[in-house]
């Protein structure tokens, strides 16, 4: 299994089976992140598309998504929405 220098998590870990953008930005996320990071990536995307409404027809929110992404992935970190509160774990997982 590949592994590379995650940007994410800060240490070495399993990378991407394959690029998941075409170009150079495809590329550095496939060299420089690993699939656990872009799985936390995902993650917060859905957080975001759905706290800001977002729809992914829309190219604005698909501008302002890449921008909190790349924050995100190499960046400080993509903030989450003002006053958001992440909800509480299920009872019986781990937080």
């Amino acid at each position: 299994m590949r592994q590379v220098r995650c940007t994410v998590l800060g240490k070495e870990a399993p990378g991407l089976d394959a690029p998941p953008f075409p170009g150079a930005l495809g590329q550095r996320i496939y060299h420089e992140v690993s699939r656990e990071g872009w799985e936390n990536w995902i993650r917060r995307q859905t957080m975001i598309m759905n706290e800001y409404r977002l729809s992914a027809a829309d190219p604005k929110a698909r501008e302002f998504l890449k921008a909190e992404m790349t924050k995100f992935l190499f960046g400080s970190g993509s903030q989450p929405p003002p006053g958001y509160q992440a909800p509480d774990p299920k009872p019986g997982t781990d937080p």
